[in-house]
């Protein structure tokens, strides 16, 4: 599970961070987060009220975001692709609810672990710019296998859908009770380092960028009308 998680992420995280996408707020959210040119300093233990608000804001957007995409969609709409190497909004849903799943599992494992605040010095992304990156659509990454629509645990696109739900409502309330040391718990990876709180926000991204895709979907000349 671990080396599913960890290549799903180096899917994701092959993106060059961009001011694009969604920014994060100009307040006290940034403070555990001092970035230079080449590192991040000590973290606080516990989440800011700032940096909670914003977690919270972003999960909840992005998930509402799913769904308003895909609002009264037929068969017919879920299903059409654009070519025969494309997703249709169904893979996209399917995708955008495994990945949540795959992702947050990641995330706990990595707050099961010790602490390893002395690993922020690796740390190279603020946290707008990694949500930037993420939602970018400019550049593009394939998925890991496991992840392919074809490969979906779910086999409809309410089944995903209900999935999605209930996974996102647990990621919310975690976010708003934790007193888990989210910041000081950081992973590293071939590509790059990052904490905890960083995944979580990578995971409302994810669900973003998708939704852009499945927007792009029904922007297609073909697109069927009902």
């Amino acid at each position: 599970m671990r080396n599913t998680n960890i290549c799903l992420l180096l899917a994701l995280l092959g993106l060059s961070a961009s001011k694009k996408g969604y920014q994060a707020p100009k307040t006290d959210q940034q403070k555990p987060m001092i970035m230079t040119t080449a590192s991040v300093t000590m973290a606080t233990d516990q989440l800011t009220p700032q940096e909670r608000e914003y977690a919270i804001t972003l999960l909840t957007q992005t998930e509402a975001g799913v769904f308003a995409s895909i609002k009264g969609f037929t068969d017919a709409q879920l299903q059409y692709k654009p070519a025969t190497d494309k997703w249709s909004v169904e893979d996209c849903v399917k995708h955008i609810a495994a990945a949540e799943k795959e992702l947050w599992q990641m995330a706990d494992a990595v707050l099961k672990l010790p602490a390893n605040p002395d690993q922020r010095a690796g740390i190279k992304f603020t946290d707008a710019q990694l949500v930037a990156a993420v939602e970018d659509r400019s550049h593009k990454s394939k998925t890991f296998a496991a992840l392919e629509p074809a490969n979906s645990p779910y086999k409809t696109v309410a089944e995903a859908l209900k999935a999605f739900k209930e996974n996102r409502k647990k990621l919310i309330a975690f976010v708003k009770n934790t007193q888990r040391d989210l910041r000081n718990h950081v992973v590293v990876l071939p590509l790059g380092t990052y904490d905890s709180y960083q995944f979580i926000l990578l995971i409302a991204a994810h669900s973003n960028r998708h939704t852009q895709q499945l927007e792009e979907v029904k922007n297609s000349t073909d697109f069927p009308k009902n």
